[in-house]
C-alpha cells in the first residue's frame, strides 16, 4: 500500500460535518483539493470544499461520483454502509478498507477484537433477544449499561440499569433497533483518551494523552497533558499502539480509556477517525490530528506530535453559540472555531475553544473567566 498522493490530487470525504471540515482545511494548507460526499446543503465541509457531491452515505452511486473525482478517499464519520464501504475497498484507493469499519461499527464485534489483542475491556455479554435478559443479569451484574450494537454517540443508544427489572426494561426498547450489548460498570477516576495514528506504510504516532470531562454523555472539555502518573501514560500509548497496529488501521485512531483509582486502564471504545478530544492538537501540537490523518491516508511521512504547552478545550454546545457570538471582543487570548452549522440545536456541537497557557491550571483559568463573564 506503499502509494504517495501528491498535493494537488483529490482528496474524497464521506461526511461533510466538523471532523471533515477541519480535515479539508488541514488539507487544502497542504496544497490538495476536496470533494466532500454528504446529504444535506451548505454542510460544515462543504463550505470549504472544492466538489461537493449531494447523496445520502449508503448512496452507492454517490459513492461512485465521488470516486470518479477523488484520488484517495477517507471518512469523517464510521457509520458507512457496508455495501458502499466494499465497494470503495475493492474499486477505488480507499486506504483505510472496509474491515476496520465493520468492527468499529459494531460494538460486540469491537469488544471482542480488543480483547483478542489482550487488552482489558469491561465484561460484556451479548443480547440478541429478550431471552438472553435473565443470562446476562447473571453473569455481568449490576450495575451495568446496556447499548445497543450499532448506532449511537454522545450517549445515544444506551441506558444505565441498576437491577434486571430495568435491564428488562431497557431490553425491551433498544432490542428494537437490533441486538446490544450488556457491558460491566466500570467506577472510573478518569476518562482518557489517545489519539493514534497509522500511515498507509507503516508508520505510527502517537500524540499526548487527553483527560476528558463529560458532561450529559457529551465531551465537555479535555485537559492535555493529562494528569495522570507517566507510568499510567506510557501504558495507555502502548495499548492505542497496540489496537492500531492490531487492527491494522490506516488513519487516525482514537482510543477512549476508563481509567481507575489504582491505575488499571480498560478500553471503552474506538473510533477510526479524527476526533472530538485530538481538537487541541490543532493549536498546541506541532501536527495536528487533522494533518496527521491527511498524510496517512496519502502516504506522506508522519508528523511530530510533540506538544508545545499545556492545553484546554471546550466545547461550544448549541445554547452557549449565542452567549459565545455577543462576547468576541473577550476572546483575545483563546482560540475560537465555529462548524458552520445553520441550527444552534441544544447539545449540538457547534464549535469549540482552546486555551494554551504555562500550565494547565492556567489554560482552564482563561476558559473558565470566560464563563466568569457569560460567555460560557
Amino acid at each position: 500500500m506503499s502509494r504517495m498522493v501528491s498535493p494537488g490530487d483529490t482528496i474524497g470525504i464521506i461526511g461533510g460535518g466538523q471532523l471533515g471540515r477541519m480535515m479539508a482545511t488541514a488539507a487544502k494548507q497542504m496544497g490538495y483539493r476536496i470533494a466532500v460526499l454528504e446529504p444535506t446543503e451548505d454542510s460544515p465541509c462543504g463550505q470549504v470544499a472544492d466538489i461537493v457531491i449531494e447523496a445520502a452515505y449508503d448512496d452507492l452511486e454517490g459513492a461512485k461520483k465521488l470516486a470518479e473525482v477523488a484520488d484517495v478517499i477517507t471518512y469523517e464519520f464510521e457509520n458507512i454502509d457496508e455495501e458502499t464501504a466494499n465497494w470503495l475497498a475493492e474499486q477505488t484507493d480507499f486506504p483505510q478498507g472496509s474491515k476496520v469499519l465493520g468492527t468499529t461499527q459494531h460494538r460486540l464485534k469491537e469488544k471482542e477484537a480488543i480483547q483478542s489483542l489482550g487488552i482489558p475491556v469491561a465484561p460484556f455479554h451479548a443480547i440478541v433477544s429478550i431471552e438472553d435478559v435473565e443470562e446476562a443479569a447473571t453473569k455481568i451484574g449490576f450495575p451495568a449499561v446496556l447499548k445497543t450494537c450499532r448506532g449511537g454517540y454522545d450517549g445515544k443508544g444506551q441506558r444505565v440499569v441498576k437491577d434486571e427489572k430495568e435491564l428488562r426494561q431497557a431490553a425491551e426498547e433498544l432490542i428494537k433497533h437490533g441486538e446490544c450489548v450488556l457491558e460491566a460498570w466500570i467506577p472510573f477516576s478518569l476518562e482518557l483518551s489517545v489519539i493514534v495514528t497509522r500511515s498507509r506504510n507503516g508508520e505510527t504516532a502517537v500524540f499526548p494523552v487527553s483527560e476528558n470531562e463529560h458532561r450529559d454523555n457529551i465531551l465537555f472539555r479535555s485537559h492535555v497533558p493529562a494528569r495522570i502518573d507517566d507510568a499510567v501514560c506510557e501504558r495507555a500509548k502502548e495499548m492505542a499502539l497496540k489496537i492500531v497496529t492490531g487492527l491494522d488501521v490506516v488513519g487516525t485512531l482514537a482510543v477512549e480509556l476508563f481509567m481507575l483509582k489504582d491505575g488499571r486502564l480498560y478500553a471503552n471504545e474506538l473510533a477510526p477517525r479524527p476526533h472530538n478530544s485530538g481538537h487541541y492538537t490543532i493549536e498546541a501540537c506541532k501536527t495536528s490530528q487533522f494533518e496527521q490523518h491527511i498524510r496517512a491516508v496519502c502516504g506522506l511521512p508522519l508528523g511530530s506530535t510533540e506538544l508545545w504547552s499545556p492545553v484546554v478545550m471546550e466545547n461550544i454546545l448549541g445554547e452557549d453559540l449565542e452567549a459565545v457570538l455577543q462576547s468576541i471582543s473577550r476572546l483575545d487570548d483563546v482560540k475560537l472555531h465555529l462548524y458552520g452549522k445553520k441550527e444552534a440545536k441544544v447539545k449540538r456541537k457547534m464549535g469549540h475553544l482552546t486555551a494554551t497557557a504555562d500550565s494547565i491550571e492556567e489554560a482552564c483559568e482563561k476558559i473558565e473567566s470566560l464563563q466568569r463573564v457569560n460567555v460560557l
